[in-house]
């Protein structure tokens, strides 16, 4: 898997993690899932489909949404050299498409999407790597 395929899992994984920020992701958030991670995501030069993938890895090993938090933050930040400023925009865009998928937003939810920008807000990703692609 190359940068740009692990950074789109790691957010996916995080808007995994925004459904499970207020407890068990229910149907209508796995539903919509699918379809905001295809809409900002998908046609993207990918080989693959990352919502699936997601679903398979989560399925697989179900994680709180801390630690899965903390999982695709590590990526993101192994990978930030592709992180160019509408990515970063793409991913913010992503989380709260996410937390909105099931009315109400939580505080929970808000407290992760904003600690997200936090985190990635000081990421700056190399051009000569992510305006090549």
């Amino acid at each position: 898997m190359g940068p740009i395929q692990s950074l789109h899992l790691a957010i996916g994984e995080l808007a995994y993690a925004v459904a499970m920020a207020d407890g068990k992701v229910q149907d209508e958030e796995r539903r919509k899932f699918h379809s905001i991670i295809e809409s900002e995501l998908g046609g993207k030069g990918d080989d693959f489909d990352v919502s699936d993938i997601i679903f398979q890895v989560i399925d697989k090993r179900p994680l709180d949404a801390e630690t899965t938090y903390n999982w695709a933050m590590k990526e993101i930040r192994l990978n930030s050299h592709y992180m160019s400023p509408e990515l970063k925009s793409t991913f913010i865009r992503v989380m709260e498409l996410m937390a909105k998928s099931y009315p109400p937003v939580t505080g929970e939810e808000n407290k992760l999407i904003e600690r997200f920008k936090k985190d990635i807000e000081p990421l700056n990703g190399d051009p000569v790597f992510y305006s090549s692609k």
